[in-house]
């Protein structure tokens, strides 16, 4: 008798790459965001899009806090069409991320989610900065 994680088969290999290569063209992890930071290699914009007040007392270094609410096509206009925006929201009980990457596809922008977000951040052993570098 198969035990309950080989009752159903695994995918096939060729059906699991794709599978897997959609599921990572719409996040990354924090590992990846904070090595991008480390060698200075990073090619997107890492939004915070909590509030302005929950920003000010801790955020990911490197972020921008925008909350979505404020992501109008006049806004987001100041960075080129086909930059990547990561953003990043409290944590996988908060779904504020998920709102701004939404709102950024609908203005056409390229986005993807921080899974984890602070508390990912957090569960990692990552520092935190907390100065204000507020977005207007």
């Amino acid at each position: 008798m198969p035990s309950a994680v080989s009752e159903i088969p695994a995918a096939e290999p060729e059906i699991a790459a794709a599978h897997y290569a959609a599921k990572l063209a719409f996040e990354t992890d924090c590992s990846d965001v904070r090595a991008a930071f480390a060698a200075g290699n990073a090619d997107f914009v890492l939004l915070d899009v909590r509030s302005p007040v929950l920003f000010a007392q801790s955020h990911v270094p490197g972020a921008i806090n925008l909350p979505h609410g404020k992501m109008t096509a006049h806004r987001m206009s100041e960075w080129a069409r086909d930059m990547l925006f990561v953003v990043y929201c409290a944590g996988p009980h908060c779904n504020g991320a998920d709102k701004a990457a939404f709102r950024l596809a609908k203005l056409g922008l390229r986005a993807k989610l921080m899974i984890g977000g602070m508390t990912g951040w957090a569960d990692e052993g990552f520092a935190f900065e907390t100065e204000t570098i507020a977005a207007e």
